[in-house]
């Protein structure tokens, strides 16, 4: 089998997306994710999480490593921090396991120039957006070594949206869509700003104090 695949490959189906580079908290309660997160953490293996859509479970998914675990309690449940590392597809479930899992493969990006217009927009977009939310500056430098995922793992996004860039197998297009999700997230955190200023007012202008 080509080492881009594995088979009995542990898969998380959870109702969130991770993404390459995300800091993902779980807790632990099931016993079959028990089993699944031990044997990971005794091999030091990764697991994939898979959107578990109202549409069902999504073909393409993220592989995570477990960072570290958090809590450990007497009944087996535990708290950890998994990361996620690379993209992968589902081309087949297995289900004679003590947990679920498949045949994946792990996906590529095509051969392409990386665009430096679009890398620019996209982290211009991004430090508006973390001025807007936190009055902050972004670190210059580590901004500098953010790709797509990374700017998208620091923003709380839909599962639709996270799941569009999971599928996407060029920077280049996941560029120019974390540039229109950031200025969605802009303008949404301006109208809300707004919206508030009007409730305060009790929809008058204010002049002077």
């Amino acid at each position: 089998m080509p080492e881009a695949q594995s088979r009995e490959f542990p898969l998380f189906p959870l109702g969130v997306v991770a993404l390459p580079g995300e800091a993902i908290p779980l807790h632990i309660f099931e016993e079959r994710f028990k089993t699944m997160m031990n044997e990971c953490l005794r091999d030091g293996s990764e697991f994939g999480i898979v959107w578990l859509s109202d549409d069902g479970l999504r073909e393409t998914g993220c592989a995570c490593s477990i960072e570290r675990v958090l809590e450990r309690m007497e009944d087996g449940r535990m708290n950890l921090l998994a990361r996620g590392t690379r993209p992968f597809r589902v081309i087949e479930r297995q289900g004679h396991l003590a947990y679920p899992a498949g045949v994946i493969e792990f996906l590529d990006d095509r051969p392409e120039a990386l665009d430096p217009e679009l890398v620019d927009g996209a982290r211009e977009a991004y430090s508006q957006l973390v001025r807007r939310a936190t009055d902050n500056e972004p670190d210059a430098t580590a901004l500098l070594e953010m790709d797509a995922y990374a700017m998208a793992a620091t923003v709380d996004f839909g599962p639709d949206a996270k799941q569009g860039l999971l599928d996407l197998r060029s920077e280049n297009a996941r560029l120019r869509l974390v540039t229109r999700l950031f200025y969605a997230a802009t303008k949404r955190l301006d109208l809300v700003e707004r919206a508030h200023e009007r409730a305060q007012s009790n929809g008058k202008v204010r002049f002077g104090a």
